[in-house]
This record gives C-alpha cells, sequence and structure tokens, in this order.
C-alpha cells in the first residue's frame, strides 16, 4: 500500500486528538457521579445498538496515564478532552465534588508533564439525569445551571488550561435529543425542542462570561456544521437546501456570529417557531465575542425537497423541516453510512469564513472515519480505509489554509474507540484500536500515519525557527 502524502500547514498550526467524557470514561458511579442523561438512555431498552452503556467504556477513569503515553508517543500538541457534569457537581446542583475535579487535575497534570496542551469541552452531552428530570434544555434554568458547573471547572482547572470550549454540537444536543429521539434523553418534540437549542446558547453566552471573569484564556464553542448542496437547480430543491442549513447551521451561527437569528426559520418551521422561549437581551449574551470556532465534520449533503413527514401537523417535530438527504452512490462510504467526500471540509470552512467576514480563527475539532477494523494475525490493525480519509480531508483543509483561511488547528476524532452513542461499540472511529474484553489499546496505521504528520510538523518549526 502506497502511504498518502503529508499536507503541509504553517508552524503553528496544531495537531491533537480528540475524547469525550462518557464515551471513554467509564467508572459511571466511582467517587460521587450521580446518573447523565445518557446513563439513563443506555439503559432503555432498544435505544443503544446490544444494549450497550458507557459503565465501562475505555475505562479511561482507571487508564488515563496509559492512554496519555500514547498520546505522547503520537506526538500531539493539544488533547481535547470534556469533563462529565455530573462527576464534577453531581445532580447538576450545589458544590463541586472534590473527587470528581480531582480526577481532571490529575489528567491535566499528567497531560502537561508530556507537554501536551489541554483542551476542555465542558458540555459533550452527559446532562445530569436530576436536571432532565426538571426539564433538561427545554427549562430555561439549565442555562444557568451549566454556567454554574462552568465556573466550578474554570476555576479549578484555568491556572493551566488555555482552551475551553462550551458547548460540543448543540446540534445534536438539541435534535437528535429533543426532536427524533436518537439520542438521549430520546423526547420527539416541536417547540420544546426549539426552546432547547435556544437554551443552548444561552448556556453558552452565560457560560462566556464566567469564564471570562475567571480569566480564560481562550474560549470558543464547538458546532457540527452541514456543507450543503441543493440536489437540483430547481425552487423546491433550493429552497429544501435553505430549510436544512437553517436547522443544522444558521439557527446556531447567525445567532453566535452575526447577532440575529435566521430570517429562514419560519419558513423552516413554521408556527413551531413561536419564539415563547426567548427574552430581551438573550441574543446580546448569546453573541458575546468568543476567541475561535470550533467545527465538527465528517461529510457534506446534498439536499432535495420532500413532504413533512407527518401528515398532521401537531405531531411534527423540529427535526421534519421537509428535506431529504440525497444518496451517492459514486462515492465509498464507511460503516456509518457516511459518504467520503474529502474536498468538503475544505468548502465547510471557505463557506464559514464567506457567509461570516467576522467569524474568530476556526479550529477542526473533530474529523475522521468509522472503518471496519480488525486486529490481523501479525497484531496490527491495518486500516488504510482511514489512512486515506485523514490524508485526503487534512489535504483539503491545508489547500484552504494556503489560501489564507484562519485555521488554528486539527483534532483527528478519535484518539481510540469508544462507545458511539446509540450504535454502541458498533462503530470504531479511533486510531488506537481497543478490545472491550480486556481494554487493550493496538495503535492502527492510522495512527501511525498521523505520528509521521506530528514529527513533520515539528520539523517545519524548528526549520523555521
Amino acid at each position: 500500500m502506497t502511504t498518502p502524502a503529508l499536507p503541509t500547514f504553517p508552524p503553528g498550526f496544531v495537531l491533537g486528538a480528540a475524547t469525550a467524557s462518557y464515551q471513554i470514561e467509564g467508572a459511571v458511579a466511582e467517587d460521587g457521579r450521580t446518573p447523565s442523561i445518557w446513563d439513563t438512555f443506555s439503559r432503555t431498552p432498544g435505544k443503544v445498538a446490544g444494549g450497550a452503556t458507557g459503565d465501562v467504556a475505555c475505562d479511561h477513569y482507571h487508564r488515563y496515564r496509559e492512554d496519555v503515553a500514547l498520546l505522547a508517543d503520537l506526538g500531539v500538541d493539544s488533547y481535547r478532552f470534556s469533563t462529565a457534569w455530573p462527576r464534577v457537581q453531581p445532580g447538576g446542583r450545589g458544590p463541586v465534588n472534590p473527587a470528581g475535579i480531582a480526577f481532571y487535575d490529575r489528567l491535566v497534570d499528567e497531560l502537561l508533564s508530556k507537554g501536551i496542551d489541554p483542551s476542555i469541552t465542558l458540555y459533550h452531552w452527559d446532562l445530569p439525569q436530576e436536571l432532565e428530570d426538571a426539564g433538561g434544555w427545554r427549562n430555561r434554568d439549565t442555562a444557568h445551571r451549566f454556567a454554574e458547573y462552568s465556573r466550578m471547572v474554570v476555576d479549578a482547572l484555568g491556572d493551566r488550561v488555555a482552551r475551553w470550549i462550551t458547548l460540543n454540537e448543540p446540534w445534536c444536543s438539541a435534535f437528535l435529543g429533543y426532536a427524533n429521539g436518537h439520542h438521549a434523553p430520546g423526547a420527539q418534540e416541536g417547540t420544546p425542542a426549539l426552546a432547547a437549542a435556544h437554551h443552548l446558547l444561552l448556556g453558552h453566552g452565560l457560560a462566556v462570561a464566567q469564564l471570562r471573569e475567571a480569566g480564560a484564556r481562550e474560549v470558543g464553542i464547538t458546532l457540527n456544521l452541514d456543507q450543503v448542496t441543493p440536489a437540483s437547480d430547481s425552487e423546491a430543491d433550493q429552497r429544501a437546501a435553505l430549510r436544512a442549513l437553517t436547522q443544522h447551521n444558521l439557527v446556531w451561527t447567525d445567532p453566535l456570529l452575526a447577532g440575529r437569528y435566521p430570517d429562514s426559520e419560519q419558513e423552516t418551521w413554521g408556527p413551531l417557531a413561536d419564539g415563547s422561549y426567548r427574552r430581551d437581551g438573550d441574543l446580546e449574551v448569546i453573541g458575546a465575542p468568543i476567541d475561535f470556532l470550533g467545527i465538527n465534520f465528517y461529510f457534506p449533503v446534498v439536499i432535495a425537497d420532500a413532504p413533512h413527514a407527518e401528515a398532521d401537523p401537531a405531531e411534527r417535530t423540529a427535526m421534519d423541516v421537509g428535506t431529504r438527504q440525497v444518496e451517492r452512490p459514486e462515492l465509498r462510504h464507511t460503516t456509518m453510512g457516511w459518504p467520503v467526500d474529502p474536498p468538503g471540509l475544505g468548502r465547510v470552512v471557505a463557506d464559514t469564513f464567506a457567509r461570516y467576514p467576522d467569524c474568530p480563527p476556526i479550529y477542526i475539532t473533530e474529523n475522521g472515519s468509522a472503518e471496519a477494523d480488525v486486529v490481523d494475525a501479525d497484531g496490527q490493525v491495518h486500516d488504510g480505509d482511514r489512512v486515506d480519509f485523514l490524508a485526503e480531508n487534512l489535504a483539503s483543509l491545508a489547500e484552504e489554509v494556503a489560501k489564507g483561511a484562519d485555521v488554528r488547528g486539527y483534532y483527528v476524532w478519535s484518539l481510540m474507540d469508544n462507545f458511539e452513542w446509540a450504535f454502541g461499540y458498533d462503530q470504531r472511529f479511533g486510531i488506537v484500536h481497543v478490545d472491550y474484553e480486556d481494554q487493550k489499546r493496538t495503535p492502527k496505521d492510522s495512527y501511525r500515519w498521523f505520528q509521521q504528520l506530528t514529527a513533520a510538523q515539528r520539523a517545519s518549526r524548528t526549520a523555521q525557527g
């Protein structure tokens, strides 16, 4: 197999790897941690493939030193991980849990001892179940609770952590969680899901204020933005593409980066978007300046018009916006069924800067592929498709950077195979293979390729002084 060429980035470009708390930590009932919505959801029959839970996951809570050693060997500049709200603040209210925050204190120190900068995501979907019982993100109070929790974390770790991400992919939290039920908490709702979207943004803005007050150096948010193309030039497909763009992108980016709500939200949701969940002054809180925008990106979409799924408008959820994603049989697909179209990464960056000229610098905070990985007879995992995916996506990104796009870094998803939400352990995204029976870690060929990339990046820095 021919090894793909290594892309070239400016000397200051950050290369990292990413994970999330519920997906890797395990230890769900240790040291004072209380249940999250994902503990509850994964125990609900039929919700997660194979009845899997994150009870053990990758046992990172006990094996973090081994995992940090893998990061050090990989040669990354930065490690993006998330803190678990119910571990830090059990129940989502009250004082900080000393044992819970102590774990992240140890993890940060271990990373720094290896020369790796920690990058913390404060919310990667594990809402304390007690807050969900009180309404979850439908409830405006949850935004205030999130800001309080964020302050606890930055007060404990902000002296050593420079880069802070408030929310990861709020689209998934709002629409997969409260509109189509595919993610925790498993609701299928209309206006309440839009309220959840708004309160997630409000929580972000309130958290930004707390992070700034505590002296955080870099503050941002991570969105999973779509790169949307209409299926045809027809008016129906053009309007459908705008509705898809509104739901997936504009409902987040317009308030965050342009200080407005999308003009297209009424066409997208009609009476569901009644604005009852908004208050005067919310936009100012949401649109507080951020230092960077994180983008998670896996594949672009082609969108066609489609009838609304529900005949009765009263049964319509916020997920149903009258669109259909067009299949692309000419492309290779990952085991998730996602089409592989690497130029899409460069296009989503270009589209974002074109729509928002004042957009802050961008980090690609997740990008990767799920593949049918197996440990071969030689004890290795030869994941050539993933190597090609990473090389081609990074080449697309490098092209945009060379054109002048202010992209500061890239985090591969994921450091290791893990609990992949509703897919359980059926999907493997890691560049390190995990045997869930004995927790053995085996670096894959993609790990070795990324290791070569980080080495080349370090050599470039040295050469340029």
